[in-house]
Formats: structure tokens, C-alpha cells, sequence
């Protein structure tokens, strides 16, 4: 999993010469958003998982500034909070509206694209789908940091045990016989 991130995942400098994120200037110089171990990935995927429910304005920039802000993988909590793009919005944002509308009181109108595209019901619309997005964000934050330190130790662990068992192999090979033959 490792090799694999650090195969795909966009090299320090390259995000640096990044003109979006590349306006953090010498706060990218931490190594700390760079290393790849269970802390940083699973809080960068926290990071970005939350971000990815707030409203869509400046949500890489955000994920960004939180990720230096918590000194977390940056690569990470950049590329998760794009799981938002225009396929996915509409689901992900009727339904934090509908969280925020049932936690409101609200009676929440159905999806309707004139609705939505409607700037003067802007103002109805805005409160329900942040409070629900803070909401969704928070859970999934919380819960997608749980699962991948889960899937890490799970991965770390079946490496050590295949190792043990591969090492015992070996030595048992080596081992002498203990029959002579005449």
C-alpha cells in the first residue's frame, strides 16, 4: 500500500510548483505533510473527507490549509476532497440538505434542478446543506480515520505473519536431518 501511494502520489516539488496550493510558500517545506504512515494517511483522509461535505467553494484550498494546519498528508486530504466533482455533487449535496433540513425542522422541497438553480432560494438552501455537510463531514471524517488505521494494521500485521512464516520456513530447511544415511 505503500509503495503503491508513493508510486502515485504527486512529488513534493510538484505540489509546490502547484499554483493553487503552491500559495502556502514555505509552509509546504514541512516534512511532516509528505510522510507516509498510518497517522498522516488515515488523518489526511480525514481531512479530506470532512472538507469533501462543505459547501464546493475553494474545497482544495481548504483541504489544504487544514491538512498544513493539523500537519497531516497533504497529497491525501487534497485528492479525497475531490470525490466531490460534477458527477457526485448532486447526491452528496441532497442529501446533507435533507440532514440539515430534518435537524432544522425543515421541510425539505424535492429535487427539482429549477430549485436549485433558483439564486433566490439561495438563502433556504445554504443553512440546511452546510449544517447537514458539518454534520456528514464529521462522521466520515471520523469514521474513514478509523478505517484506514484498521486497514493499515490489518495489511502491516498479515506482512509480519507471512514474514514469520516464510523465515520459519527457511530455517526449517536448513536445518540438519537428523536420520544418517549409510
Amino acid at each position: 500500500m505503500k509503495r503503491w501511494l508513493k508510486r502515485n502520489l504527486p512529488a513534493p516539488a510538484a505540489m509546490r510548483a502547484n499554483r493553487h496550493v503552491g500559495l502556502f510558500g514555505r509552509l509546504l517545506h514541512d516534512p511532516n505533510l509528505w510522510h507516509l504512515n498510518r497517522r498522516s494517511v488515515a488523518s489526511g483522509v480525514a481531512v479530506g473527507l470532512f472538507v469533501m461535505f462543505l459547501p464546493p467553494l475553494g474545497q482544495t484550498l481548504l483541504a489544504a490549509a487544514l491538512a498544513i494546519l493539523f500537519r497531516v498528508n497533504l497529497p491525501i486530504a487534497v485528492m479525497v476532497s475531490l470525490i466531490t466533482n460534477p458527477l457526485t455533487i448532486p447526491p452528496i449535496y441532497y442529501t446533507t440538505y435533507n440532514l440539515g433540513c430534518w435537524v432544522l425542522g425543515i421541510t425539505p422541497e424535492r429535487f427539482d434542478l429549477d430549485f436549485w438553480l433558483d439564486w433566490q432560494r439561495w438563502q433556504a438552501v445554504i443553512w440546511p446543506v452546510t449544517l447537514g455537510g458539518l454534520i456528514c463531514g464529521a462522521l466520515c471524517a471520523a469514521l474513514g480515520y478509523v478505517l484506514v488505521q484498521l486497514l493499515w494494521r490489518w495489511r502491516l500485521t498479515r506482512q509480519i505473519r507471512l514474514r514469520r512464516a516464510r523465515y520459519q520456513s527457511v530455517a526449517r530447511d536448513r536445518r540438519p536431518s537428523s536420520k544418517r544415511q549409510i
